[in-house]
């Protein structure tokens, strides 16, 4: 039976008795065979979302004129469809009805503006209520189809959001249906809809060959094979990640481009300032997002520009030469060297790029905004204090772990890599340790660790063949009494001279203020960011994307391939797809980006962090040990040791760094989603077999497994999806991952990272020894010294240019706790529980201000005074406040 949310109809001509449901409308009345329903839909024309496209408005009036319209019908939900054959079973089609006014509604804009068009019905009353509707364009061009709304007089609806790219009919090889939003499992679904149900899935799966058009609505799997160029030689080829046990990799989007005439695995790739790579139409950014993308983004192609800023640089040639020149970025900017360069730069440079990097007064060439860790002192970020309380509450906070064993182990295999455990010993740090015993701080659980060794020892010695000079680095802390931590070491290792297998070589470095011995430290903490920013790129937030390298592997790369599966063997209908749909919003866009201009081959990161050419392929090295499940924030803090059980709380586990504002903020945005997704899914599976017998859900994860992380499928960690606790918890984590977890390691890059010498990306130079002219420098000119060791200026401003793209937001950002509609489902009881997680992301707001102001705890500020907002949920800003606002949580990964 359908719901009496569905039941309900809009205005019913002629007038019968008031207060008629649609359902007794259709049951009872008999004086007419036929009724009227006023309907609403509403667009966005191609003409106000594409700004070359001036005949677009033109063209689609003659074709309204000439007849050529736009037509729905509405499908019946009763009575079957007599021209099939009786094996199958859809309902049954009602007449034609055409948007209203087109021709005179519709004007010519350059603004993203709604506009809604009536449309009137003639439905047979036998047809019963209609669950779904066919919709054909006829015009020339595409149109952007929001929503169809049904109404009657007392106020009851039956909402269908759309929300899709309407092309042309003749690019399509079936009909466009959509469904109401009411919410069906599969074996619920009315018997004349589950065939429509079926058929639109296996369109979404597609069997295109070739090259995939902008048209085409299919999902698919691919490997990471479009990173390289093998054509322009062999030092532009990358590996193919994914297919293989040496390079497994999570999947990324089909586009079907053709093969590179050298390698047949690679594909081939777009045109540099080409942005139109495949990804379904749907998943492609809003026209704000794309704009706002635009503004800041072009400047990401480094390739076109990096000739003419290296003429830019005056005094020493790629250097700065002295903190005082890098704070002129944010002070002043770089003054254009003559009218011929301006001229120049127009000339190779998109309008709108050079636009936004000449930015207010046509002569300024790339002028920041202040990052916020300068705002307060321009040296609070050289403390020990600053530099270890980034390791709780900067912008890579997943990392830190508890030392649990001294010295600190390696777990590389030592038949190839010889010893690698640590060489920091007892009396390299007992003297800074407050008069406290090493074995003393490793009973108390006061000993931890940041600890890069293992996952870059494997590739130094080839990243040190490159421009790269850097280290392995491990950096011992002790947890004081008042909260903080203290650096206690920095250990820096390189390969053996002698090969790898003979083990490395370490040097220990510990904290001191003054003099060489000073710069030194400050050399060595230097060393352990440059690590630190490599791994949150490539792994930290690239994974969960796959949000850059590292960073990105933990959210970006591997969120695509739930995103494929879900709309491969989800239907729109199932409550799990509806759950999870607003956490997939332009994360294939922003990834297929990323792959054009990010981490291909000579691209943005492979020119501004250490990894270089090697980025991409360590991140496939981290993902041989990724495990979907310690992804949920209580066991990824259990792993790691910074947490223990405790049946008493909440998330089941107690901190044992009390005031680490990652832990303590996303604690409470884990139980929240956990919360609602609990609730949620309780509505739909009131058991375990009802989760077994859902045909969707099975194929779902199955797929999942098998194809979108094809290559650690067998994984014992994998759940079974046979229990509600199985599907509860899986939503939570891809919810956690998408939503919580990136926004803590993507929007504190540019207010840390912004200011270079705090988070440097790339080492040139190793560690000055007594004795060398490099010694002598470090004697006297300290700051030359260090800036000569850091990311050089011309990468500096390529990195702080992308660091600022990745932390803005966008004006037309969801947040978690919101909806792009109100009508995403005609369910109750989901709409209430939405309402209570909304209500409980509001207290979390109340409580991370109350923390923020707590002097007590030292970590929420810190010496640089930047308050931990980076898991604020800003779930009751309305304001659309876009850029470098350092606080909200986005529904998605969406940049």
């Amino acid at each position: 039976m359908i719901h009496t949310h569905i039941a309900e109809i809009l205005c019913v001509k002629p007038k019968t008795k008031k207060t008629k449901t649609m359902e007794e409308d259709v049951k009872n009345k008999k004086t007419k065979k036929t009724m009227k329903i006023e309907g609403e839909v509403v667009v966005m024309k191609k003409n106000l979302l594409d700004f070359k496209d001036t005949m677009a408005s033109l063209l689609d009036r003659i074709h309204e004129l000439l007849g050529r319209r736009v037509s729905l019908h509405l499908i019946s939900s009763l009575q079957p469809d007599p021209d099939k054959p009786a094996n199958e079973k859809r309902g049954r089609l009602g007449k034609a009805a055409h948007l209203e006014k087109w021709v005179t509604k519709i004007k010519t804009s350059v603004t993203a503006e709604e506009t809604a068009f009536g449309v009137t019905f003639d439905w047979d009353e036998s047809m019963g209520p209609p669950a779904a509707f066919v919709i054909k364009n006829q015009h020339r061009s595409q149109f952007y189809l929001k929503s169809l709304t049904l109404r009657n007089s007392q106020g009851g609806a039956i909402h269908f959001v759309c929300n899709s790219w309407i092309y042309p009919s003749h690019r399509y090889r079936s009909d466009r249906v959509f469904f109401s939003n009411q919410a069906y499992l599969p074996s619920e679904t009315p018997e004349l809809v589950k065939e429509l149900r079926e058929e639109e899935l296996k369109n979404l799966r597609g069997n295109e060959k070739g090259e995939l058009k902008e048209w085409d609505r299919v999902y698919d799997y691919a490997y990471y094979n479009d990173l390289g160029a093998p054509d322009k030689g062999p030092d532009s080829a990358r590996p193919v990640l994914g297919g293989s046990p040496e390079f497994p990799y999570p999947r990324r989007g089909k586009t079907g481009r053709k093969p590179t005439k050298s390698d047949p695995k690679s594909e081939s790739r777009l045109a540099l300032l080409n942005l139109n790579i495949y990804v379904p139409r749907d998943e492609r950014f809003s026209h704000v997002k794309f704009s706002d993308f635009l503004a800041y983004a072009l400047k990401s192609v480094t390739q076109v520009i990096v000739p003419e800023i290296a003429s830019l640089c005056d005094k020493t040639i790629n250097e700065f030469d002295s903190f005082e020149d890098v704070f002129h970025l944010y002070d002043g900017s770089i003054r254009l060297a003559n009218g011929h360069t301006i001229s120049k730069l127009r000339d190779i440079i998109p309008w709108e790029m050079f636009r936004e990097l000449i930015r207010n007064d046509g002569e300024r060439f790339l002028k920041f905004p202040l990052p916020d860790v300068l705002k307060q002192s321009r040296s609070a970020w050289r403390t020990d204090e600053e530099f270890a309380r980034e390791m709780l509450a900067g912008l890579n906070p997943v990392v830190i772990s508890r030392l649990k064993d001294f010295p600190p182990k390696s777990n590389l295999d030592s038949a190839k890599y010889g010893n690698q455990n640590s060489s920091i010993r007892e009396g390299h740090i007992e003297p800074h340790m407050n008069g406290t015993s090493v074995q003393e701080a490793l009973e108390q659980n006061k000993l931890f660790l940041l600890d890069h060794h293992d996952a870059l020892m494997p590739y130094l010695t080839r990243i040190n063949s490159t421009n790269t000079k850097t280290y392995a680095t491990r950096t011992l802390l002790l947890l004081q009494e008042d909260g903080t931590l203290k650096p206690l070491a920095i250990e820096l290792s390189l390969p053996h001279a002698q090969g790898e297998s003979h083990g490395s070589v370490s040097k220990i470095f510990t904290p001191s203020e003054k003099g060489v011995e000073g710069t030194v430290w400050q050399l060595a903490k230097a060393y352990a960011a440059v690590n630190d920013s490599g791994y949150h790129q490539l792994i930290s937030h690239w994974y969960n994307r796959l949000c850059y390298c590292f960073c990105r592997l933990q959210t970006h790369a591997v969120i695509e391939p739930f995103i494929i599966a879900s709309n491969r063997q989800l239907s729109v209908v199932h409550p799990i797809y509806k759950l999870l749909h607003p956490h997939f919003r332009d994360t294939m866009n922003i990834n297929a980006l990323a792959r054009h201009v990010l981490i291909n081959s000579d691209g943005v990161l492979e020119r501004t962090v250490f990894p270089s050419r090697y980025a991409m392929e360590m991140s496939s090295s981290i993902y041989k040990s990724w495990v979907f499940t310690d992804q949920a924030l209580p066991m990824d803090l259990l792993k790691r040791g910074v947490a223990v059980e405790d049946p008493s709380s909440d998330n089941g586990v107690k901190l044992l760094i009390e005031d680490y504002p990652f832990a303590v903020d996303g604690l409470e945005i884990w139980s929240a989603i956990k919360t609602w997704v609990t609730e949620y899914c309780s509505i739909y599976y009131k058991n375990d077999r009802t989760v077994q017998t859902d045909t969707e859900i099975q194929s779902w994860w199955t797929e999942l497994r098998t194809e979108g992380h094809g290559d650690i499928q067998h994984e014992s960690w994998w759940p079974s999806m046979q229990t509600r606790d199985d599907l509860m918890e899986t939503c939570t984590i891809i919810i956690w991952i998408a939503s919580a977890l990136h926004a803590a390691v993507n929007f504190g890059q540019y207010p840390y990272a912004g200011f270079l010498p705090n988070r440097p990306t790339v080492s040139r130079r190793f560690m000055p020894e007594p004795g060398t002219k490099e010694y002598t420098e470090l004697e006297e000119n300290e700051e030359v010294a260090f800036l000569k060791t850091i990311t050089p200026q011309l990468q500096t401003l390529l990195g702080i240019s992308i660091i600022e793209i990745l932390s803005m937001h966008s004006t037309d950002e969801i947040y978690l706790g919101q909806r792009d509609s109100p009508n995403w489902t005609a369910d109750d009881e989901p709409l209430e529980a939405f309402k209570r997680f909304g209500k409980s992301l509001e207290v979390i707001e109340n409580n991370i201000i109350r923390r923020n102001n707590d002097k007590k705890l030292k970590n929420r500020s810190g010496p640089v005074n930047i308050p931990y907002t980076l898991l604020y949920p800003n779930t009751t800003d309305y304001t659309r406040e876009g850029g470098l606002t350092g606080k909200g949580i986005p529904n998605s990964v969406s940049i």
